[in-house]
């Protein structure tokens, strides 16, 4: 048992948590060192990882580990800081690179409140345990009784044990039984995926459990509730910041239908208890209607969705409210999950990925209108996965199951088990049902199926199916077998850059929420310029044009304010405040509220130009870690060849639409010298070599990453070069001044 005997600083709590599952110690240490460079959540994280797992190590040998933290804005007050990052080894790709988990609910919050900004789970127990933390009281506790279980009866049997204040993250049998595609929930449905739950499994590890009662130090409270009463009234959009209604509004100059501010009289929560809750139109500044904002359940499930809606819901710290909460009674007969919902893939797995590639019979009617059985396969997908902790790859799994069903490949490899799954039933027959079978059996990792859980770095080989990388139907965006995740149909070669960077899939959202914003595209392209230093930062999609030094600026602060927000921790698909919903000002976000937030919490005094380079820090430090891991074409290990190895997009990206060239309207298509042009651009931002992409003498030593350095050189993988941070930086301080004068920071 640990006992912090004195309480953190201002923001932080300073304590990360150590659990040694193979001595059963258990030890804390102060994060004060790791504060003022590397933030907290993402930093921190990475940090660790880099500094105490040798490169070269497999994801389920003992010497990983799984570290878990957040950062000094979480559970502050400030709004959307309730998420969390987990990074721990790929398991689903190649090389076993570091990879980040990141997660909403309540995990985050209930850790800073027990007085913990992090935990480190290193070595294996020989049994099935939890982990417990109750403020500072830390124990491994005898999971045998819950071992076998989904996530969501693990976590009401803990929660039964130990009290409904409590957080469980819990893995499921994808976890147990080494899934490389396993995840882990808290709070029912919010995952930390990227093979996170096999690590967990492997180490025997079956829930963290979290209950926090402290309080968060704030070092100016009045400065805090100012700020959070200015951007919810002012700033605020709904979920990814989406700016104007979809629909048109008596309030609003302008709408959107794509916009996921759906809010609408005559839409209701229909399902609510005590009877039906209409939406309406909330304006901005309506500080108790911003929740009605974001009715996701029909926007991602369709009209027939309605019906079954209880509420938006969301994670800690959050207003949007961005969770689909829906009871149907066919899904409760299907799975027995009185309730299901989520707020992004696993919500909408049949309509929108399989389409195209194996279409479900039934789901649409004659005028492509999303009908109530698209609404019940979509919410049994999603309960089920959910339980049983199962990752999708940020939708490759619902893709590759569509693919291998319709080429034949599963008939081809799975013997006598094909006719057990019943894939006509459920593609053709309007039965959802043996979804159940599928998932549960990729789950538990046994039968030749689970394979597909194993990601198509593993099952293409497998089963001599490599030309589906090169199939835009797949989607997959890089040969290391991730998928694009808001790429190249985002704003061109600004979203296939920034999916190429990190390990997986880049989970950034900055650059899609503005392209989604609802505003037009001549005002977007002004402020386009007052951010990134020119109008064609931003084309209109399907319209795009050669690369720029403004895309490029586009694309690096894309990267830095995800890597940031991971460290802080903020929510992405709502930060940053680019945009505003309020007419009387332009429309222009404030692009300083991160600083002043860190600020008003940490009593530390930064701009966010400290913050973005802190983000172009830990960013660059996780490449660097990643070439002492990665393995050159003879398989050695230590390759700083990112170009040529790891940013490699997937061929598909410059054949498709045949019969259109690159640059022309109506094709997100890109051209090969551009791309390669492009990628050197972005090194060169970053200071990285503009031919390797990998980080060089110059960057580190601005950066202070100096033992990364030095790891480097001793494995002969630093280079010289690279230009000076001052000298390829742009100044992002006030730059939205102008618009922000009830910033009461400004005052």
């Amino acid at each position: 048992m640990a006992d912090n005997a004195v309480y953190g600083s201002y923001g932080w709590a300073g304590y990360i948590a150590r659990v040694d599952l193979t001595s059963g110690n258990i030890t804390t240490e102060s994060d004060e060192e790791l504060q003022d460079l590397y933030i907290g959540g993402m930093g921190f994280a990475n940090k660790i990882m880099a500094d105490e797992v040798p490169a070269g190590t497999k994801w389920d040998d003992p010497e990983n580990k799984a570290v878990l933290a957040v950062g000094p804005l979480t559970g502050s007050g400030v709004p959307l800081a309730g998420r969390s990052t987990w990074a721990t080894l790929s398991t689903f790709t190649k090389d076993y690179l570091i990879v980040d988990a990141h997660c909403g609910g309540t995990l985050g919050a209930q850790l800073k409140y027990s007085g913990h900004d992090g935990l480190i789970i290193e070595g294996e127990s020989e049994s099935p345990v939890y982990i417990l933390i109750d403020d500072d009281k830390i124990s491994i506790e005898d999971a045998s009784a819950v071992w076998g279980k989904g996530t969501r009866e693990t976590t009401e049997a803990l929660c039964k044990k130990h009290g409904v204040d409590c957080c469980v993250a819990a893995i499921g049998p994808a976890g147990e039984n080494l899934l490389p595609y396993a995840c882990v929930m808290n709070a029912r449905s919010h995952s930390a995926g990227a093979g996170l739950g096999a690590v967990l499994g492997k180490k025997k590890v079956k829930a963290v459990v979290v209950r926090g009662t402290k309080a968060v130090n704030v070092a100016d409270p009045q400065m805090v509730a100012d700020l959070s009463d200015y951007m919810l009234n002012e700033v605020l959009g709904s979920n990814n910041n989406h700016v104007v209604p979809s629909t048109q509004q008596s309030w609003a100059e302008y709408y959107d239908k794509g916009s996921r501010w759906t809010a609408a009289k005559g839409l209701y929560w229909a399902a609510a208890e005590g009877g039906p809750i209409e939406t309406g139109e909330p304006k901005p500044g309506e500080l108790n209607t911003v929740g009605y904002r974001c009715m996701k359940s029909t926007k991602d499930l369709g009209p027939e969705a309605e019906k079954y809606t209880v509420k938006m819901a969301g994670c800690h710290g959050c207003p949007v409210r961005c969770y689909t909460n829906v009871a149907i009674p066919r899904v409760k007969e299907i799975t027995g999950y009185s309730s299901t919902g989520n707020t992004c893939v696993p919500n909408f797995p049949v309509s929108s990925y399989m389409p195209g590639i194996a279409p479900v019979a039934g789901l649409t009617d004659d005028e492509g209108t999303l009908t109530d059985l698209s609404v019940i396969y979509n919410q049994v997908v999603s309960g089920v996965v959910d339980d049983l902790g199962l990752w999708c790859n940020y939708a490759q799994l619902y893709r590759d199951i569509a693919h291998c069903y319709a080429e034949g490949i599963f008939e081809r490899e799975l013997g006598d088990d094909y006719a057990d799954y019943k894939f006509e039933d459920f593609f053709n027959n309007q039965d959802p049902t043996p979804i159940v079978k599928i998932l549960t059996d990729i789950a538990m990792n046994k039968k030749e199926i689970a394979y597909v859980g194993h990601g198509p770095f593993v099952w293409t080989e497998r089963w001599n199916d490599a030309k589906w990388y090169d199939d835009a139907k797949s989607c997959l965006i890089n040969y290391r077998g991730w998928p694009v995740h808001h790429a190249i149909e985002c704003f061109g070669q600004v979203g296939g850059l920034y999916n190429m960077m990190f390990n997986r899939d880049d989970m950034i959202h900055s650059a899609v929420n503005f392209q989604g914003c609802g505003l037009p595209i001549d005002l977007k392209r002004q402020m386009a310029k007052e951010m990134w230093g020119a109008e064609d930062a931003c084309d209109p999609d399907k319209a795009y044009t050669p690369i720029n030094d403004a895309k490029i600026e586009f694309a690096w602060w894309s990267i830095v304010t995800d890597v940031l927000h991971d460290s802080l921790t903020l929510c992405n698909w709502v930060w940053p405040m680019a945009m505003a919903p309020e007419k009387a000002r332009d429309y222009r976000g404030d692009l300083d509220l991160e600083a002043q937030f860190y600020t008003a919490v940490t009593g530390k005094e930064v701009t966010i130009d400290d913050l973005y380079k802190a983000g172009e820090r830990i960013m660059t430090l996780q490449r660097g870690y990643s070439a002492l891991g990665m393995t050159d074409a003879d398989g050695n290990v230590g390759c700083n060849d990112f170009r040529n190895v790891h940013d490699v997009i997937t061929e598909w990206v410059f054949e498709k639409d045949p019969d259109i060239k690159p640059f022309e309207e109506g094709t997100d298509k890109m051209d090969r010298d551009d791309w390669s042009k492009a990628l050197g651009m972005l090194y060169k931002r970053f200071g990285w070599d503009e031919e390797l992409g990998c980080p060089t003498k110059q960057c580190l030593e601005d950066l202070e990453l100096d033992d990364l350095a030095t790891k480097l050189d001793e494995a002969g993988l630093l280079v010289d070069g690279g230009d000076a941070y001052d000298d390829r930086t742009r100044s992002y301080d006030g730059v939205l001044a102008d618009y922000s004068a009830n910033n009461p920071a400004l005052a």
